[in-house]
C-alpha cells in the first residue's frame, strides 16, 4: 500500500487518461516519430543554386532565411505538429551536412508536449537545366547524343537538313548542338527525344542508322542501371548536281536508266534522272544502302563551258517509263571557256537543259574525255558520253548574292572554335533555293532587309524568288538570322 501510494504521488499531476505526468509522457511518446530525421537536398555546384522542388532552382546563402525555409519543406509530417523554432547547427562547408535543430509541440494523452531534435541534410550535386545546356556538350550530362554525319567533300546537303529541322522546331528539346566535321551533334537528357529526332531523319532524307549504349553506373541494391545512348545517323553520301554511276542491278530497277546519271534532288528519296533521254527514277534509303554507290563526279569538280550552238530534240520516239516534264532534250555544242579564241573544235553532246540554255550561256560540266574516274563499274562501261552537262550557271555571283532578297535562319553552335569553313557551299545552297521551287517549299524563308538590296542595273539575270513565298521577319536577334555569306552554325537559345 506505501508502495502504491509513493508511486500516484510520483506521476500525479493534472488529470489525463494516461493518469501520468507530462515527465513520463515525454519518456514515453516520441511526438517527432512520423518526421524523418535525414533529408537530402540537391545543390547545383555551377551555379551554386539549390532545388526548390518541383522544379525551381532559387540562390541561398548558408545559414540563411531562404534556406532554411527550403529544408523545412523537405519534412514531410512537420505539417501534423506545431512548429515552435528552427535553427541552423554549424558544419564544415566542404562537409555536404546541412544539420538544423527544431522545436515542436504537439499532443499526446491530452497533454502539449515540446521536443527538440536535430534533422541531418544530405547535399547532393544535380546540374539545373541552364547548366546542362552549357556543359552538355562536354559530356557531364547528357544521356543520348545523336550524331548526324555525311561523307561528302560539300555540306549542301546538311545545310538542307539544318533548314528542315528549324522549320519542324526538332531543335528544341536538344540540350547543345555542336557542328563537327562532316556533320552535327545533338545532345539530348533523355532517349526519347533522341529517337524522335532520329525518326523525323528517316522521314525527310534518306539515311540509316546504328545504336549503341555505354554503362555509366549501376545501383546493386535497386538493380537500376544508368547507360549513356548514342545513335549514329548516316546520310546517304550523294548530293544534288552529281553524277553517279549506277550498278546494273540499280538501273535494272529503275527501267533501264542509263547507269551515268545526275542526281536531280534529294528529298526523302534520292531522285536520279538520265540526261540524254530524260528517264527519272527515285531509290528510297533501304534501296540505295542495299545497293549503294558512290559519285564519280562532284560539283567542285566540274569545268566551265560555253554554249556554241544548241538544237531542240523534236522526235523523241516512243516513250517508256518516267520521265522528266521540266526539261527538254536538246543536242548543244559547247567550248571549254579555257579554250576560247583557240581553234579547238565545239564538242557535241545530248543534255537535258534545252529548256534553259541559249548561245552564249555559261554551263557547268563533267569532262568525261580528260577525267581519271576511280570506279569499278564507271570502268566496265563500254560508251560513254565526251561531256555531261549538269547545270547553267550565271555570270557575277557577287552582284547575285548582294541582290538576295531573302535569308535563312541558321542553328548557332556554343564553340565558335569548332566551325568548319564553307567554302562555298552555303553560297551555292542558296542558288540552288532560287532555281528550284520544289526545293524551297519544304524551307522557310524570310525577308531580307533594304538595306541589303541594289539598285535595278546591277541586278544579274538569275532566278529569284518571289516575295510571295517570303514570311515577314520575326523578332529575332540579328545573331539568329544569319546573313547569306555567313557560314551556317548550330544555337539551340534561338
Amino acid at each position: 500500500k506505501q508502495w502504491y501510494q509513493r508511486r500516484v504521488a510520483i506521476t500525479a499531476g493534472e488529470p489525463n487518461p494516461a493518469n501520468m505526468g507530462v515527465a513520463c509522457i515525454r519518456t514515453r511518446v516520441d511526438i517527432s516519430e512520423n518526421i524523418p530525421k535525414q533529408a537530402i537536398v540537391h545543390f547545383c555546384r555551377f551555379c551554386e543554386r539549390y532545388l526548390q522542388p518541383p522544379n525551381t532552382w532559387i540562390s541561398c546563402d548558408l545559414e540563411s532565411r531562404e534556406l532554411l525555409a527550403l529544408c523545412l519543406k523537405k519534412l514531410k509530417g512537420l505539417n501534423k505538429v506545431r512548429l515552435i523554432d528552427a535553427s541552423f547547427i554549424w558544419t564544415e562547408p566542404h562537409s555536404k551536412r546541412l544539420k538544423v535543430n527544431i522545436s515542436i509541440q504537439g499532443e499526446a494523452f491530452g497533454s502539449i508536449l515540446q521536443q527538440n531534435f536535430v534533422v541531418e541534410y544530405i547535399v547532393h550535386y544535380q546540374m539545373c537545366e541552364v547548366c546542362c545546356k552549357q556543359k552538355g556538350s562536354d559530356g557531364e550530362a547528357w544521356r543520348a547524343l545523336v550524331q548526324i554525319r555525311q561523307r561528302t567533300i560539300h555540306k549542301k546537303t546538311l545545310y538542307y537538313v539544318e533548314q528542315l529541322i528549324l522549320k519542324h522546331g526538332m531543335h528544341v528539346d536538344a540540350m547543345n548542338i555542336k557542328e563537327m566535321e562532316g556533320g552535327m551533334n545533338f545532345y539530348y537528357n533523355a532517349k526519347n527525344n533522341a529517337r524522335r529526332m532520329v525518326d523525323f531523319l528517316l522521314s525527310v532524307i534518306p539515311c540509316q542508322y546504328k545504336t549503341s549504349q555505354e554503362l555509366v553506373s549501376h545501383d546493386i541494391q535497386s538493380n537500376v542501371y544508368n547507360y549513356k545512348y548514342t545513335y549514329f545517323v548516316e546520310i546517304a553520301p550523294v548530293c544534288k548536281d552529281e553524277i553517279v554511276c549506277l550498278p546494273i542491278p540499280v538501273s535494272r530497277h529503275l527501267n533501264q536508266i542509263s547507269q551515268l546519271s545526275i542526281v536531280t534532288r534529294i528529298s526523302e528519296n534520292i531522285h536520279l534522272m538520265d540526261p540524254t533521254t530524260l528517264k527519272t527514277g527515285q531509290l528510297n534509303a533501304n534501296q540505295f544502302f542495299r545497293e549503294a554507290f558512290s559519285a564519280i563526279c562532284h560539283q567542285k569538280q566540274l569545268r566551265e563551258f560555253m554554249v556554241m550552238n544548241i538544237e531542240l530534240v523534236r522526235d523523241r520516239g516512243k516513250q517508256i517509263g518516267q520521265h522528266s516534264h521540266k526539261h527538254t532534250l536538246a543536242d548543244v555544242w559547247v567550248l571549254p571557256v579555257s579554250s576560247l579564241g583557240t581553234d579547238d573544235e565545239e564538242i557535241h553532246t545530248r543534255s537535258h537543259l534545252g529548256n534553259v540554255l541559249q548561245c552564249g550561256d555559261y554551263v557547268l560540266g563533267f569532262d568525261v574525255r580528260h577525267a581519271v574516274v576511280n570506279n569499278k563499274i564507271f570502268d566496265r562501261l563500254k560508251e560513254v558520253p565526251d561531256i555531261i552537262l549538269v547545270k547553267k550557271i550565271y555570270p557575277d555571283k557577287v552582284k547575285r548574292s548582294k541582290g538576295r532578297n531573302f535569308k535563312l535562319r541558321h542553328l548557332r553552335s556554343q564553340s565558335v572554335s569548332e566551325t568548319v569553313t564553307d567554302e562555298g557551299d552555303y553560297n551555292d545552297f542558296l542558288e540552288d533555293l532560287e532555281e528550284d521551287e520544289d526545293l524551297r517549299k519544304n524551307i522557310n524563308l524570310y525577308k531580307r532587309k533594304p538595306k541589303w538590296m541594289v539598285d535595278a542595273e546591277d541586278a544579274v539575270l538569275a532566278p529569284r524568288v518571289g516575295l510571295e513565298e517570303l514570311l515577314d521577319e520575326l523578332c529575332l536577334e540579328e545573331d539568329n538570322m544569319g546573313d547569306e555569306n555567313d557560314m551556317a552554325t548550330s544555337n539551340v537559345n534561338d
